[in-house]
């Protein structure tokens, strides 16, 4: 939020919209007289920088010579054209730019008064209590009280005072005649959405586990046994003789053979699916309530 005494630093700024988007250049100012922030600035958009728009400054920041407002450059360019010749913004044309901008005021601050161009010097009117005033560059650095003339380049910053001996109840009447017979009221709204927020995060992980398997096989080995057969008897030409003889048989057997080998068996992936559940959301918000004062009684109008 821009500051009193920022303002003067306001001409030498750029402004840019909530994007980075540079709008224009500030040409005028307007302040509000009852605390002295600044409320709106004027703009110069277009190509050749013809054209002026109102932009609301009472959000922005101000850092290294520019100026960011939380709106976007297209609204700025397409913000209604305010008639603001007699040097006095209506609370009519405020309403204009609020509902424009879907702002809601913090207080209903009165007309408006437009900082006169740079350098000018002039006698200022002591304005009433709740008007926003405008003064150039050269007016807001020059100070000194409201009503004085001011030489070349320096005049009044504001007026804050109201005029002697007006009370409290002139005031307000005051100010509803200049309102007309009708008041703007504002209220806010619970605006409840969603958006993605990281949850967490699941991972598939393999690691190998050793297991024991038993499994059964049949093996098969080879015996010897002693057979006997009788011979036929036949006579034989060969001398008989007796000696040593000696016959080998090789027997084999089996043995289990172990082999592994890898093979797929399953895949595993992971899937997201939306699950939908209610959730209560609490917020606060804020209305305006319009009060009848009448003989001053006060009649409050619930809405």
């Amino acid at each position: 939020m821009i500051n009193q005494a920022e303002v003067d630093r306001l001409y030498d700024c750029e402004v840019i919209d909530e994007h980075g988007e540079r709008i224009g250049s500030v040409k005028q100012v307007w302040l509000d007289d009852r605390d002295g922030r600044p409320m709106w600035a004027s703009v110069h958009t277009g190509l050749f920088g013809l054209k002026e728009s109102f932009v609301p400054i009472q959000d922005a920041t101000m850092g290294n010579g520019v100026v960011t407002v939380p709106v976007d450059k297209q609204q700025v360019k397409d913000a209604p054209r305010i008639d603001v010749s007699d040097q006095h913004m209506s609370d009519r044309q405020q309403d204009e730019l609020y509902e424009y901008y879907g702002l809601i005021p913090s207080h209903r601050s009165g007309d408006h008064d437009r900082l006169p161009n740079r350098g000018r010097a002039e006698t200022k009117p002591m304005p009433s209590a709740g008007h926003t005033s405008g003064l150039s560059r050269g007016e807001m650095r020059g100070g000194g009280m409201p009503g004085e003339t001011r030489p070349e380049g320096r005049g009044t910053v504001r007026g804050e005072t109201a005029a002697a001996g007006e009370t409290t109840t002139g005031k307000r009447a005051r100010h509803e005649a200049r309102s007309g017979d009708s008041v703007t009221r504002y209220e806010e709204e619970l605006d409840v959405g969603t958006r993605d927020v990281e949850a967490g995060r699941v991972r598939l992980v393999k690691h190998t586990v050793t297991e024991q398997r038993d499994v059964t096989v049949p093996v098969t080995h080879e015996e010897v046994r002693v057979v006997r057969e009788p011979a036929d008897g036949a006579p034989t030409d060969r001398a008989f003789m007796v000696e040593e003889a000696e016959v080998e048989v090789t027997l084999h057997r089996q043995e289990p053979v172990v082999e592994k080998k890898a093979k797929a068996v399953e895949k595993v992936r992971l899937e997201k699916e939306a699950v939908t559940e209610q959730e209560h959301v609490r917020g606060e918000v804020r209305k305006e309530q319009v009060d009848v004062e009448r003989d001053g009684k006060t009649e409050r109008r619930d809405s």
